[in-house]
């Protein structure tokens, strides 16, 4: 397909989603969230990809929402048109693992869009934050759940109540970031973190994700009889055969994603 605010690629198994509206850093508008959507859902249906990153420039993956756009909206339009609730949610029915690759800033709406990724990875000039309250709102797409979930219910007010920005070691240390890289070997890496994600059983995958993302739904106990279940629907694979015999065999497996 054809976009207008989003670049798209494909690597063999790993489909990239490029943010692309460099004249406002990647501000977040509606269309790009409709097209962002689409893209995310046609590569989840495609069974030839394994992995999905959503990226943006070396300045910013995406400097926060559109708001040029926001500022000229009252109540009535936000209610009635079910603001960010309408498309930014399209990310949360993936079932594929989705890597987010931040360079450069990652602010309000692209610091809540980062976090609906699975996992985030960060060049070492990234800066994450939340300063929604200098606009004389609050975050509004998940930002007030999902950070303190990430990096702890302190740091969240910080960021939060000040409106300042973290950079990429503080955001590790805080358990936002799974790893930092130079700037210019971000996308190789995590490309090649991709393709090895995409390389192992996709059903496999699906359930780590789906399993690991219910643990912030649910207590403990349902957790645990959650994973349970899901592994033992693993032995029902072909996969699990395939690989515990190559692993018993001494050889590489070979997974058909059955």
């Amino acid at each position: 397909m054809s976009y207008n605010t989003i670049l798209t690629n494909v690597d063999g198994k790993v489909a990239t989603i490029t943010l692309h509206r460099p004249q406002v850093l990647n501000a977040l508008n509606d269309e790009l969230m409709d097209e962002l959507g689409a893209a995310l859902m046609g590569f989840d249906a495609d069974d030839n990809i394994g992995c999905i990153i959503i990226t943006g420039s070396e300045k910013a993956f995406a400097a926060g929402a559109d708001v040029a756009k926001m500022a000229k909206y009252n109540f009535q339009e936000v209610y009635r048109h079910d603001y960010i609730s309408r498309n930014w949610e399209q990310i949360r029915k993936v079932r594929k693992p989705v890597i987010a690759a931040v360079s450069g800033y990652a602010l309000g709406g692209g610091c809540e869009l980062a976090m609906m990724c699975d996992m985030i990875m960060a060049a070492e000039n990234a800066k994450f934050g939340q300063p929604e309250i200098k606009l004389g709102i609050i975050p509004g797409a998940g930002g007030t759940q999902r950070l303190p979930r990430a990096v702890s219910k302190a740091k969240a007010m910080d960021l939060a109540l000040t409106g300042r920005m973290m950079d990429a070691n503080e955001a590790e240390r805080a358990g936002l970031v799974a790893r930092i890289f130079p700037q210019a070997e971000l996308l190789n890496e995590v490309s090649a973190i991709a393709k090895g994600i995409a390389d192992m059983p996709l059903l496999t995958a699906m359930m780590v994700k789906e399993s690991i993302n219910a643990s912030y739904e649910t207590t403990l106990s349902e957790g645990i009889r959650f994973e349970r279940r899901l592994f033992h629907a693993c032995f029902g694979t072909n996969d699990q055969k395939e690989g515990m015999a190559a692993f018993v065999e001494k050889r590489p497996a070979k997974f058909t994603n059955s």
